[in-house]
């Protein structure tokens, strides 16, 4: 029988192996859909729904649960609620935030906001690796 998962996480991407560093092949967004070919360790080699790309990706992006993104029909009690996304997403949404702001009025948000905005691409990451001579370790 076929295992299915969905994306749990604003974006993730599918790579050419079981590493963080390896080339990327493609890019998933919350609640897309991916069909299991093999599991090593924590990570999964999947085929995505929407473009048919093979690759690995990392369990913590996945979720057996079917998400949702427009209820409506019969499956409206499988769908996320928007609290689900933000969580999923690993981020907040304006709701959440405001009342987390509104409970620590203390907490500076600007550097939270600008980490956000931060990109590294696998190329830095890999010089960051050579340049510090960390040795991978677990798939990484």
């Amino acid at each position: 029988m076929e295992k299915f998962m969905s994306v749990q996480v604003k974006e993730t991407f599918i790579r050419m192996s079981s590493s963080f560093i390896a080339k990327i092949k493609g890019k998933l967004l919350y609640g897309d859909q991916v069909a299991v070919i093999e599991e090593n360790d924590a990570w999964i080699k999947i085929k995505a729904f929407n473009s048919n790309i093979t690759g690995w990706m990392h369990s913590s992006a996945l979720t057996v649960k079917k998400i949702i993104l427009k209820p409506g029909e019969k499956d409206v009690k499988l769908a996320a609620n928007s609290d689900e996304y933000a969580l999923a997403g690993k981020g907040f949404n304006k709701d959440v935030e405001k009342e987390y702001k509104k409970k620590n009025p203390n907490l500076n948000f600007a550097w939270v906001d600008k980490m956000e905005s931060f990109k590294v691409s696998s190329r830095q990451i890999q010089q960051f690796q050579r340049k510090g001579k960390l040795v991978p370790q677990g798939g990484a």
